[in-house]
Parts: structure tokens; C-alpha cells; sequence
């Protein structure tokens, strides 16, 4: 887990921060919220609040007061208590891509399937920089529906001993997440006392929040496991084509949720979520790693830091469809703002193609490098006299050179970023080695990853315990 103790990159004025402010506050009290679920509907009208149907008009005041009693900072314990993270303050925490039916693996294309999942799932295991594999790596499209579920949780504890991620297609699939987390970490009160899974609750932006996250996301809040919440912010599709209107369209759904979600369990972490990026206003296809959603990335982290809260942005995204140049630089257009930001939780941190479609491996190794480099490029310098090396310079003199000096051959294996995926050959060497670029290298590297994996230990009881509960689980849902 990486402490950022640079400054923040800080761009809204206090007087940008109040008119957001009001923004947001209007859209709650006049345009209002809808839920579609009516114990949600219902727990806002027993707090005061007026509903119409499943559209519930929020006083501001009273979610201000909701977000207050949501924990600043709270700890997710892993498996391998030496992968524990921390959520909020300094803490960022690293998860892989979310979510794709579809995986690259070279120039072939193709359905994400069960082998692809559980292969990721190693990968992640195997980079210190990732946090988490995290939770839909990609969609397995050869198991059942119904079940498949099960299946990838069980990949997930048994292939990873870090933090990972539930289910949130239904309430049903959220409990077996939890029920399954409960036999791994020993009990529910273990559990509920220091969280062990995070779950990402989606706005069906604008302004509705549906009823499977809805289910999912009651499930886990009384079971005292955060949620990110999270709105889903194409501008120009989801949201007004501007930056400040999005925002506060932003404020507005996330508190919401946040709200609710402290009736539903007073204190229940939560994660303050954004999704933010823009349209192809040609196209209509979605963009990624564009200048508009670093801003809107920026601008997030000030407005979360306003309201005390742990935030979850960013990542490796890009609209590419292979693992190219282009895929490299507006990955990082979205990485840098994520760690000027300060960003506390980071899904999409590797692997992520063709606008969130595609897990890429190739592309998992080239984000694994940028947050290898993003890493050390956040570290605060130390200076002090030993630094400046005075010593090498009696030593070299005028017109010499440093390369055989006491302090360069004390120091030459560490005192510079070693590159995991980079070359820096000269052309006739690299020539002779087959002219590699960097998406081949990568791909070497993914496998020879692979190969070198080793499953973290598992008490035997405790997975057949597992494996029973997904065998009995399966039977029941009809697979």
C-alpha cells in the first residue's frame, strides 16, 4: 500500500467550492433523488424527508448530517494480514480492471472465460503495486449466469490473499459474498468488526439509483462492509456537457447514496465514488484519458477532502483498443491527476482497455510499470548533507567522470528506478534480440509472471468449508 505525502494538486477557489455547493443543494431539494426501492423511500420518509413515489426530496442539511457519521478513515483487513490496507487520509490502494466481457491476450480479441479470470487474479497476487485483483477482473462468459459469482469470490480468496471485491448483481449474490467472506475470515462478528471486502454501488446516472445496486448495497452496509458510491459521469450522455454542472450532478447523487446508507447502518464506511469522463460528440462513443476527466479527477479530490471523506477515482483508463502509444498516454492522463489527486481507492489500475470492454494483459503489465514509475515519482525527496555527495566530487575532480567513484559503486544498484517493462538497449543490441517492442515485452512479462506463480497458502479447512458452500450454492441457484 502506497502513502502519497506529496502536496495535493488543489484547483477549485473557496469561491468554486461554494457555488458547487449550492449547486449540488439544489438539485437534492428541487429536482430530488429517485430510489428504486421502497425501503429506501421508506427510510427517508421515516427520517423527515418528503418522497414522491420512488423520488425522495432531500433537505441538505439533513444529508450533511447523514455524511458526518460516515468514518473518515477505516481499515480492510486481507487474508494475509501483511496486505491489510488502510482507506483515507495518505492511503492510496490499487485495484485491478473491472467489469469487461471481453479480454486481448496478443492480437487475439476474444469472450473473457473462467481460465482468464483466475489468471489475472494471479498476476495481481504477483505485483506488490496492486492492493487488490479486485472484482468482476473481466466477465467470465463460460460459466453460468447465476452462478458464476461464486465461482470468481472463490478465485479471488483462494488465488490472492490481498483485499477484494464483492458481487453487487443482486442482494442474493452480495450475501454469498458475505457469507463466503464470514468462512474465510472465521466469523461475521470478525467481519463486522474490521471490514474484509469493498463493493462498488453504481448510480444509474442521472440522478436514480436502481434497485440491484440498491439490494446489493443494503446487504453490505448492514453487514458493516464499505461500498464506494459511485455515479456514472459520461458528460454529454450522463451529465451536462460542462465540467461544474457535472459536478455538482456528481455532489448531489454520491451524498445521496452516502445518506442513505447511514440510515440503512449509522457509521458503515462508505467510499465517496466518481466515474467522471466525456463523450466523442461526433461519435457518441465514450472517451477516456481525456483533459476533461483529469479535471473532473482534480476537482473530485478537493470536493471529497471538503467533506472529510475517503474517495475512490482514476486508473489506468484509455479509449484504445490494443495496448499502444496511445493506450500508454492517456493511461497516464488519468494515473497522474490520480496521485496529484491523492486518490484513497483506485480501481482500474491495471488492464484496462477499449473504454472498460476489454482486460488487456499486455495492458495490466504497461499500468504495473506506470504505477511502479508514479511511485517513486511520488516519493518526497530527502536532501540533506550526505545527499549532496561532496565526498564524490574531492574524489572526481575537474573533467572526470563518476562511474568508478566510492559513492556510485556504494549506491549504483539501487540509486536509480529499475524499469520492469522499459528498454533501454541501443538499437543494434535490441535489434539482435528480436526488436521487441513494448507491447511483446509486455506480453512476455504477463507470462513469465504466470509461469513463476505460486498460490498463497490456505488453510485446507477452511477451503473445503468454501468449496462446500459454492458445490451447495450452485445446486440451489439450478447450475
Amino acid at each position: 500500500m502506497f502513502v502519497n505525502r506529496m502536496p495535493r494538486y488543489e484547483i477549485l477557489s473557496p469561491d468554486a467550492i461554494e457555488v458547487l455547493d449550492r449547486g449540488w443543494r439544489r438539485i437534492v431539494s428541487e429536482i430530488g433523488v429517485q430510489f428504486v426501492k421502497p425501503e429506501a423511500v421508506e427510510l427517508f420518509a421515516a427520517a423527515g424527508q418528503r418522497t414522491d413515489g420512488e423520488t425522495v426530496f432531500l433537505d441538505p442539511e439533513f444529508v450533511l448530517e447523514q455524511v458526518a457519521k460516515a468514518p473518515r478513515e477505516f481499515d480492510l483487513q486481507a487474508r494475509n494480514p501483511a496486505n491489510n490496507v488502510h482507506i483515507g487520509g495518505d492511503h492510496m490502494v490499487f485495484s485491478g480492471v473491472y467489469g469487461p466481457p471481453f479480454v486481448r491476450e496478443g492480437a487475439v480479441r476474444r469472450d473473457a472465460t473462467m481460465t482468464d479470470f483466475r489468471r489475472f487474479s494471479m498476476l495481481a497476487q504477483s505485483f506488490p503495486e496492486l492492493d487488490s485483483a479486485g472484482g468482476v477482473i473481466c466477465e467470465p462468459n463460460d460459466a453460468p449466469l447465476d452462478s458464476r459469482h461464486l465461482d470468481m469470490i472463490f478465485a479471488l480468496q483462494t488465488l490472492t490473499d490481498k483485499i477484494y471485491m464483492g458481487n453487487v448483481v443482486s442482494g442474493a449474490n452480495a450475501r454469498d459474498t458475505i457469507a463466503m467472506t464470514e468462512i474465510l475470515f472465521g466469523s461475521r462478528e470478525a467481519i463486522e468488526a474490521t471490514p474484509a471486502t469493498v463493493s462498488l454501488i453504481n448510480c444509474n446516472s442521472p440522478l436514480r439509483w436502481d434497485d440491484r445496486m440498491l439490494d446489493a448495497q443494503f446487504e453490505y452496509n448492514r453487514a458493516n462492509q464499505p461500498v464506494v458510491l459511485t455515479p456514472f459521469l459520461l458528460m454529454g450522455a450522463m451529465s451536462p456537457v460542462s465540467i461544474p454542472a457535472t459536478l455538482a450532478q456528481q455532489l448531489a447523487e454520491a451524498l445521496a447514496g452516502i445518506a442513505l446508507s447511514q440510515l440503512v447502518r449509522e457509521g458503515c464506511p462508505v467510499i465517496f465514488g466518481s466515474f467522471l469522463s466525456n463523450i466523442d460528440m461526433q461519435s457518441g462513443s465514450p472517451c477516456f484519458g481525456t483533459p476533461e476527466s483529469a479535471i473532473g479527477l482534480l476537482c473530485t479530490g478537493q470536493i471529497a477532502r471538503h467533506f472529510g471523506l475517503p474517495f475512490r477515482s482514476g486508473g489506468g483508463l484509455t479509449s484504445s483498443q490494443v495496448a499502444d502509444a496511445q493506450a500508454g498516454y492517456e493511461a497516464l492522463m488519468t494515473l497522474l491527476p490520480t496521485f496529484l489527486a491523492g486518490t484513497n481507492f483506485v480501481m482500474h489500475a491495471a488492464g484496462w482497455l477499449e473504454g472498460g470492454l476489454v482486460s488487456g494483459y499486455e495492458k495490466f503489465i504497461v499500468d504495473v510499470e506506470l504505477l511502479r514509475m508514479l511511485r517513486e515519482e511520488f516519493t518526497p525527496l530527502e536532501i540533506d548533507e550526505a545527499s549532496l555527495a561532496f565526498g564524490a566530487h574531492e574524489e572526481v575532480g575537474h573533467g572526470g567522470h563518476f562511474l568508478g567513484a566510492a559513492h556510485t559503486m556504494e549506491r549504483f544498484r539501487t540509486c536509480f528506478y529499475r524499469p520492469l517493462l522499459s528498454n533501454s538497449q541501443n538499437f543494434e543490441r535490441w535489434n539482435r534480440e528480436g526488436g521487441k517492442d513494448a507491447n511483446i515485452r509486455a506480453g512476455e512479462i504477463a507470462q513469465r509472471t504466470l509461469d513463476a506463480y505460486e498460490p498463497p497458502p490456505l488453510d485446507s479447512a477452511v477451503r473445503a468449508e468454501l468449496e462446500d458452500y459454492v458445490s451447495r450454492r450452485r445446486k440451489e441457484l439450478g447450475d
